[in-house]
C-alpha cells in the first residue's frame, strides 16, 4: 500500500509501454496520486480502454497517443504536438521495450534491431526531444526502466543484456549532466516480471517456469517507480538479493560463472 503524493497533483508524466504490464500499473499509480498520466503505445484500443478506466477510478483525463516508437522519425513527430499540446510536462517515464531470449546464433537482425531501436534508441531521442523542454521549465524527472541483465549478461540474452547495460550507462551519465538543471534522473533496475513481456521473449514459458517464484508484481513496481518521482535518486534495483549478486559478479566474475551456472542457462 502506497501512501499518496500530493507532489504528483496535476503533474503530467508521460509513461511509454503504457497498454500493458508495469507501463499500464505505472499510469495508474501515476493518476492514483492526482497526476496525469501521459499514455504512448501501439495499441491504441488498449489505450483507450485504459483512459477509459482510469477516468472512472480516479477521475483523471489522461491523454493518449499512439505510436511505434521504433520509428525515429514519428517520435519526433509526436514530441512535438506533445509539447504543443500540454504546454508543459513534468515527466518522462521510459518503460516501453522488448527481448527475445535466444543464442546470438539464432537471433535475426531483425529481432536485434527491433531490440537495439525500442530498448536503446527510443529512449535517447524522447530523452533529447524533452530535455531541453524540463530545463527551460527548471523542473522534470526522466525515469528509465532498465534491467539487472545489464548488469549480468547470460546466455540466450546477450543482446537483450547489451540494450539494458546501455540504458544504465546512458541514465548514470545523464543524470550527472543534468544534475544543475534541476532534472532528476532515474533507472530502475529489474529482475523477472510477471508481465506479457514473455509472450516475445520466451514464447514457450520455460524461462518463465524455472523463476516464477521469484518474479516481481508489476503493481508492486509500479509503486516503486511512482514513489520516487521527484525525489533524487540514483537507481532502485529490484529484487534486492539479485543486486545483491550483480555486486558479487563484479567483484568475482570467474567464481560466480561457475557457482551460478545452472541458473544463468535457465533460458
Amino acid at each position: 500500500m502506497y501512501m499518496k503524493q500530493n507532489k504528483l497533483t496535476n503533474k503530467k508524466i508521460i509513461v511509454t509501454g503504457a497498454s500493458s504490464g508495469i507501463g499500464e500499473q505505472i499510469a495508474r499509480h501515476v493518476a492514483l496520486n492526482g497526476g496525469i498520466p501521459i499514455l504512448l503505445a501501439r495499441s491504441k484500443e488498449k489505450l483507450d480502454n485504459l483512459q477509459h478506466s482510469i477516468k472512472r477510478d480516479y477521475h483523471i483525463n489522461s491523454p493518449v497517443y499512439q505510436i511505434n516508437l521504433i520509428d525515429i522519425q514519428e517520435v519526433k513527430k509526436l514530441a512535438d504536438r506533445i509539447i504543443k499540446e500540454q504546454e508543459q510536462v513534468h515527466g518522462l517515464i521510459n518503460n516501453a521495450g522488448l527481448g527475445y531470449f535466444k543464442y546470438i546464433i539464432d537471433t535475426s537482425w531483425q529481432e536485434t534491431e527491433e531490440m537495439l531501436f525500442l530498448n536503446v534508441n527510443s529512449v535517447i531521442k524522447l530523452t533529447q526531444l524533452f530535455l531541453p523542454h524540463f530545463i527551460e521549465h527548471g523542473q522534470g524527472h526522466i525515469i528509465n526502466i532498465a534491467s539487472q541483465a545489464g548488469k549480468i549478461a547470460t546466455p540466450k540474452s546477450a543482446v537483450y543484456a547489451a540494450t539494458k547495460h546501455a540504458v544504465i550507462g546512458y541514465t548514470n551519465g545523464l543524470r550527472l549532466e543534468t544534475k544543475a538543471h534541476h532534472v532528476y534522473v532515474t533507472s530502475i533496475n529489474l529482475g523477472p516480471v510477471k508481465t506479457n513481456f514473455f509472450r516475445k521473449a520466451d514464447p514457450e514459458g520455460n524461462y518463465q517456469k524455472s523463476v516464477e517464484k521469484y518474479m516481481l508484481d508489476p503493481d508492486y513496481v509500479a509503486g516503486r517507480v511512482v514513489g520516487v518521482l521527484f525525489k533524487r535518486k540514483r537507481e532502485i534495483n529490484l529484487p534486492v538479493w539479485m543486486e545483491m549478486g550483480s555486486k558479487l559478479y563484479q567483484l568475482f566474475p570467474g567464481l560466480m560463472e561457475r557457482l551460478l551456472k545452472k541458473q544463468f542457462n535457465k533460458k
